[in-house]
């Protein structure tokens, strides 16, 4: 079995295998959207290297011991499981296809994003439950791909599985490997204004540099309301120690693109973006679940 697909090999029946994150970066590749090249590792090749490396029924039995009311017991636990992915040998069937498609996007660096197979679906959610690591090199690899296997079975997913009464269904990970993007600004925009859930507004949120912080509510961005039939500005809150980080044609011609994917999938989306060079690049998009 091939256990990497380039994003243009994937499409929209690929979800159980490629995870939401991977399975819309293949639509948006489709669709002619400016996404950074990349590939998905995908999750058949978890299941193979569980079943190779021969540690499936220990880590069921952890996991089916695990007391989810006590936060030690999900701890240690955790701990345990997530050990015994990472000191295991990558396969070398799997290794040589991760290579193969590292090389083909001729980058020193790449970002190694978490896929969940039930990530992005209209019932679950798994954003910024699993790991993401950037500005991966080569030699750090396959090593990071399996921290994302691992981050699976962290507390806090442990956690969002059973709150999502996940713990007696299949659960897998795939990895979404993308060249890097050293963006200058970069942000997220919610198609619809996820508040007032007006659907004639849009927000877009601004940052500095790479949008990993913003991602794990570290950092306040600036931020848009957008009147989304004629692209004007309706409110701003920019931070008042920077300069407006992006012009009035940008926000324009960013409001316009995230409209043109909102338009594909038919409903509000979460997008993920980075700019670089004068040009939008789209690293995810999600539904909305919080409407």
């Amino acid at each position: 079995m091939k256990f990497v697909r380039d994003f243009g090999e994937i499409g929209k029946k690929d979800i159980t295998i490629a995870g939401g994150k991977g399975m819309n970066l293949g639509k948006l590749t489709k669709i002619g959207i400016s996404v950074p090249p990349g590939f998905v590792i995908l999750a058949p090749a978890f299941e193979r290297f569980l079943e190779k490396t021969d540690i499936n029924a220990e880590i069921k039995a952890i996991w089916d011991r695990i007391n989810i009311r006590n936060i030690e017991s999900v701890k240690k636990n955790s701990e345990i499981i997530r050990n015994l992915i990472l000191n295991e040998r990558m396969p070398n069937d799997i290794e040589k296809e991760i290579l193969e498609g590292f090389a083909k996007l001729k980058t020193k660096y790449v970002a190694v994003r978490s896929s969940a197979t039930a990530e992005d679906s209209k019932m679950d959610s798994w954003a910024g439950e699993l790991e993401t690591y950037l500005n991966t090199i080569k030699e750090k690899l396959s090593g990071n791909v399996k921290k994302c296997w691992a981050s699976l079975y962290t507390p806090r997913a442990l956690f969002y599985r059973i709150k999502r009464n996940l713990k007696g269904k299949k659960v897998s990970v795939a990895v979404v490997v993308q060249k890097m993007i050293q963006s200058e600004f970069s942000g997220a925009c919610f198609t619809v204004h996820p508040v007032v859930k007006n659907k004639n507004q849009m927000v877009i949120e601004v940052v500095k540099g790479l949008g990993e912080k913003l991602m794990q509510g570290k950092i306040i961005p600036d931020s848009y309301v957008i009147d989304k039939t004629n692209l004007n500005a309706l409110d701003m809150n920019i931070s008042p120690w920077e300069k407006r980080k992006l012009s009035k044609k940008e926000i324009q011609e960013l409001a316009k693109l995230c409209i043109k994917i909102e338009k594909h999938y038919k409903k509000p989306q979460d997008i993920e973006w980075a700019l670089k060079k004068n040009k939008f690049y789209i690293v995810q998009t999600r539904p909305i679940t919080a409407l």
